[in-house]
C-alpha cells in the first residue's frame, strides 16, 4: 500500500510540474508559432516582429484591463482581461495592418527578396518594442484578478491523502482550452471557407492561385489580421499565466520560430506539434528529479544530487539546440514544410 501511495506522489509531481506547465507552455508556443508559420506560408518570410507584436497586443489589453478594473468592472472568477482582449485584438490588427501598408507592401510589389522583408522585419521589431517600453515601461507588470487556481494544492492533499498536491491555476486551464478553441477555429477557417481555400491555393503556388482569381491584397489582409488575432490571444495567455515584461516577449521568439521550424515551417498542424515538443523539451530537461526518485527508489538509492539537466537559467538554450539538431537532420521539420 505504501509502495502505491509513493507512485502516486511521484506522479502528481510530474503533473504538478511538468505534464501542466507544460501543455500550458505549450499552448502559448503553439498559438505564438501559428503566426509565424502563416506569416512565412503566406507571405514568405520571417517575421522578427512577431515576438513584440505579441507584447504590443498584450499592452493595450492591460491597458485596458486596468480601466475596467478601476471602474470596478470584472468577470467574478475569470480574468478581467478577458473583457479586454477584443480591445488589444482590434488595435494589434490596425498597427499590423498599418505597418503593412507603410513597410512591406512597397518591397512586395517590388518583389524583394525574402531577405530583405526579415531584415524590415527587425526594424519594426524594434519600433514596437521601443513603443511598447515607452508606453508601459520596462519593469513587470501583472494584471491577473479573479480566482487563482481550478485546483488548489492543499484541497488535493485533503481529498486524497497524499503528500503532494496538485495546483491548476485558472491562468493554466483557460490557456489550454481556448489555444484549442482557437486552433479548432483557425483549421476550420482554413479548410471551409472560400477565403481560407485561397490562402491555402496562394500559399502553395502564387502564380497560379493570382491566375485562378485569387485576390492577393485580400489574402495579405487576412493574413495579418489572423496574425494579429493569434499574436495578442498568445501574449495575454503568457502575461497572465507569468507576467508581462516586454523584454520576455523579445526573448520568446527562439522558441516559437524553433516550434515553427521544429514541426514544419507553413505547416499550421507542424506549428502545433512544434510548440509542444519544444515546451515539453525545456520543462523536462530543467525539472529538478530528485524527489520523484525520493518516491520511487529505495532509501539506500536516493539521488545526493538535484537529478536536474539544466538550470531553468538555459531553458532557451534547449530551443536553440533543438532547433539546429532539425536544421541539420531534417530541414523540413517534423511535418513536411517548407525548406528554409
Amino acid at each position: 500500500m505504501e509502495a502505491m501511495t509513493d507512485i502516486a506522489n511521484a506522479i502528481v509531481l510530474l503533473l504538478n510540474f511538468i505534464v501542466v506547465p507544460g501543455l500550458s507552455y505549450g499552448s502559448q508556443l503553439a498559438l505564438g508559432a501559428l503566426g509565424i508559420t502563416l506569416i512565412f506560408g503566406i507571405l514568405r518570410f520571417a517575421n522578427f516582429a512577431h515576438g513584440d507584436t505579441m507584447a504590443f497586443g498584450t499592452m493595450v489589453t492591460i491597458l485596458v484591463t486596468w480601466w475596467l478594473q478601476s471602474k470596478g468592472v470584472s468577470l467574478g472568477p475569470l480574468p478581467t482581461a478577458l473583457l479586454a482582449l477584443p480591445v488589444g485584438i482590434v488595435f494589434t490588427i490596425a498597427i499590423m495592418v498599418a505597418t503593412d501598408k507603410l513597410v512591406y507592401q512597397h518591397y512586395r510589389h517590388h518583389k524583394a527578396v525574402p531577405v530583405t522583408f526579415m531584415i524590415a522585419s527587425m526594424g519594426v521589431m524594434f519600433m514596437m518594442n521601443g513603443i511598447v517600453r515607452f508606453i508601459i515601461g520596462p519593469n513587470d507588470q501583472r494584471f491577473l484578478d479573479g480566482e487563482r487556481f481550478i485546483v488548489r494544492a492543499r484541497d488535493f492533499k485533503a481529498s486524497t491523502g497524499l503528500s503532494e498536491g496538485l495546483s491548476i491555476k485558472v491562468s493554466q486551464g483557460l490557456t489550454i482550452v481556448i489555444a484549442v478553441l482557437l486552433v479548432l477555429a483557425l483549421f476550420w477557417f482554413l479548410q471551409r471557407t472560400r477565403t481560407g481555400k485561397a490562402m491555402r491555393a496562394y500559399s502553395d503556388n502564387e502564380d497560379l492561385a493570382l491566375l485562378s482569381g485569387v485576390n492577393p491584397d485580400r489574402v495579405v489582409l487576412v493574413t495579418w489580421i489572423l496574425a494579429a488575432i493569434l499574436a495578442t490571444i498568445a501574449g495575454t495567455l503568457y502575461g497572465l499565466d507569468k507576467s508581462f515584461k516586454p523584454f520576455t516577449y523579445l526573448q520568446l521568439l527562439l522558441p516559437m520560430f524553433a516550434a515553427a521550424i521544429v514541426g514544419g515551417i507553413g505547416n499550421p498542424i507542424g506549428a502545433i506539434l512544434g510548440g509542444y515538443v519544444i515546451a515539453f523539451s525545456e520543462v523536462m530537461v530543467t525539472y529538478a528529479y530528485k524527489k520523484v526518485f525520493v518516491y520511487l527508489l529505495p532509501g539506500s538509492l536516493e539521488p545526493s544530487s538535484l537529478m536536474q539537466l539544466l538550470s531553468t537559467d538555459y531553458k532557451f538554450a534547449v530551443s536553440f539546440i533543438i532547433l539546429v539538431l532539425v536544421l541539420l537532420v531534417k530541414p523540413t521539420g517534423i511535418l513536411k514544410g517548407k525548406v528554409i
